[in-house]
């Protein structure tokens, strides 16, 4: 079957198409988009499905987004993607705005236990029957014009991710279709959150075998980092490879001889930034005690195991109950941060990325297990 195909190129004709959009139930959304050398994906093109027709946005001809940004807040429209943590990144990147409600296919899919992180090629299949080509979500964007293939290959992925939307909401009950909305809007307020290049250092590897004067550097140099990946547009490991941080924290080189010396340090990076690394190394390593961030927590000693199991099995009968696909329930870095709040004897004190359903329906069942725990011999 051919697909209705419509192109937009110039801002009337988006302007126009967002209108129409505006009185619909739903749209499906997808991107094609590079990010090979940057920071921040660089849109390729935009895709939008009605149901029966496929839209393709060319973003490089386009510099009026406001109209789709009106869309995507309008909570009107339900907003369709699937696995769209990128996605997301590019329409913010472009229209400022990002969608609400969102409905994201790859999660109905886990809702409804078809399976855990589907691709969206399995999920159609699943869900349609229909084997779709593969070979060119790595290709191109960029190039124009676009290979017939790509342009069927964006077209298909618009009008297959309605479809998929109309086959899938029915099977949800009001509850499960909530949850859905629920996690999508939580993927959008993680988005909106911008991390605070002064807190990534509490994520870098092997940060919890510093001391609270290393982990001064560690701080400075993650911030440093954050920021000039955003500034430059870079991807983060081309201002500094991520293996070369705890080296230069713990080891606080002072000349550029021992810093081209550091663990995967490439020299290019000594080239360009190294006498304001060890300036920076310098600054910081000489910060009074009152200006040391606190210690980073251990991990969680092997002893721990046994509880962390104890509790996601409450989320695997919760799972087996509702009949959704268990990794959904209780995500890993959530208990370990329940634990972490009163390992070993407690008390305990449920986390903040623990929200809504997931707490009302096992915040007490997991702080009742732990407690359980702590009585035993």
């Amino acid at each position: 079957m051919a697909i209705e195909i419509h192109w937009i190129r110039d801002n009337d004709s988006l302007g126009r198409h967002c209108a129409e959009w505006q009185q619909l139930p739903y749209v499906a959304l997808d991107t094609e988009f590079m990010r090979v050398d940057t920071f921040y994906p660089i849109a390729g093109l935009l895709q939008v499905g009605d149901g029966s027709r496929a839209y393709l946005i060319d973003p490089l001809t386009i510099d009026n987004w406001q109209p789709l940004a009106a869309l995507l807040e309008n909570r009107a429209v339900v907003k369709v993607l699937h696995a769209c943590s990128e996605d997301l990144e590019v329409l913010l990147r472009l229209t400022g705005s990002l969608p609400a409600p969102l409905f994201d296919t790859q999660l109905a899919a886990a809702y409804l236990n078809l399976g855990f992180s589907m691709g969206y090629s399995r999920l159609v299949q699943e869900v349609l029957g229909i084997e779709l080509p593969k070979g060119e979500t790595r290709s191109d964007w960029l190039q124009r014009p676009l290979s017939d293939t790509q342009i069927s290959y964006a077209a298909e992925d618009a009008l297959h991710l309605a479809e998929v939307f109309v086959q899938l909401r029915p099977k949800l009950s009001d509850d499960k279709y909530a949850w859905v909305l629920e996690d999508g809007a939580e993927l959008v307020a993680n988005l909106r959150r911008e991390t605070d290049p002064y807190e990534v250092y509490r994520d870098a590897k092997l940060a919890w075998k510093l001391s609270r004067a290393q982990l001064a550097v560690l701080r400075e140099l993650c911030a440093w980092r954050e920021t000039q990946a955003r500034v430059r547009d870079l991807p983060r490991n081309r201002i500094i490879r991520e293996h070369s941080l705890w080296p230069l924290a713990r080891t606080q080189p002072d000349n550029l001889g021992a810093l081209a010396k550091i663990e995967d340090m490439h020299p290019r990076t000594v080239r360009q930034d190294g006498e304001f690394l060890l300036d920076l190394i310098k600054r910081s390593g000489s910060l009074p005690p009152d200006q040391w961030p606190p210690a980073v927590p251990e991990p969680l000693p092997v002893d721990a195991a046994a509880l962390l199991k104890q509790m996601k099995a409450i989320g695997q009968a919760e799972a087996e109950r509702l009949d959704i696909a268990p990794e959904v329930m209780l995500r890993k870095k959530t208990l370990e941060a329940l634990l972490k709040s009163g390992f070993p004897n407690g008390p305990y004190q449920l986390p903040d990325s623990l929200r809504g359903w997931r707490r009302e329906l096992m915040g007490q069942a997991l702080l009742d297990s732990l407690a359980t725990a702590g009585e035993q011999p």
